[in-house]
């Protein structure tokens, strides 16, 4: 990759002999920081192996770059969520059809360098493939977690709302910011 050249993030589906990587990433001290989630062998299998078994419809990938993995990404229906739905009904519209995305950087050497931006990108995009009735991803984020809201803003994503929802961390307060890709007005170029 050139100095100049933006960074490039593909996506894998998650498989079982992942689960281990997504472990070690649930224990990074910034990955545990915002997903407050038990790291052992036994919630990870219970969080992520449905997904991959597919009895849960929320798809699971691998983010890589040159081959490499270095973060996870979710990609998720609201209709498949309807408590999550109606508590962010509350803070803002979420139209019919609305796909979410969950993200983080698990490798700390990746972070940095716009490759949170780029997998962002690369969900969003496959999400819109997967779902071609989808006008809409909304990702509502912590205000504190100023470095993930930035990632979603140069993946092209515009601020839509903000509000009072359950933090995923318990030490957090309320307050998150909801961006929204809309289908038609993205893919915009990755901002620098």
């Amino acid at each position: 990759m050139h100095d100049d050249a933006k960074p490039v993030v593909e996506l894998r589906p998650v498989r079982r002999t992942d689960l281990p990587l997504l472990g070690r990433w649930l224990q990074e001290p910034l990955v545990a920081r915002w997903w407050d989630e038990p790291s052992s062998a036994e919630a990870v299998e219970a969080r992520y192996g449905p997904s991959i078994d597919g009895t849960d419809p929320t798809a699971l990938y691998l983010g890589l770059h040159d081959g490499e993995p270095i973060g996870l990404v979710q990609v998720y229906a609201f209709a498949d969520e309807p408590d999550y739905t109606a508590e962010l009904a509350a803070v803002c519209p979420v139209p019919s059809g609305a796909l979410s995305i969950d993200y983080l950087i698990g490798e700390p050497a990746a972070r940095g360098r716009g490759l949170g931006a780029a997998m962002i990108a690369a969900a969003v995009a496959r999400g819109f493939a997967d779902h071609p009735d989808a006008r809409d991803v909304l990702v509502p984020v912590a205000l504190g977690n100023e470095a993930s809201w930035r990632a979603l803003r140069r993946a092209g994503a515009s601020w839509y709302a903000e509000g009072d929802l359950v933090p995923d961390n318990p030490v957090d307060p309320p307050q998150h910011v909801v961006h929204r890709f809309v289908r038609g007005q993205w893919p915009r170029p990755l901002q620098g």
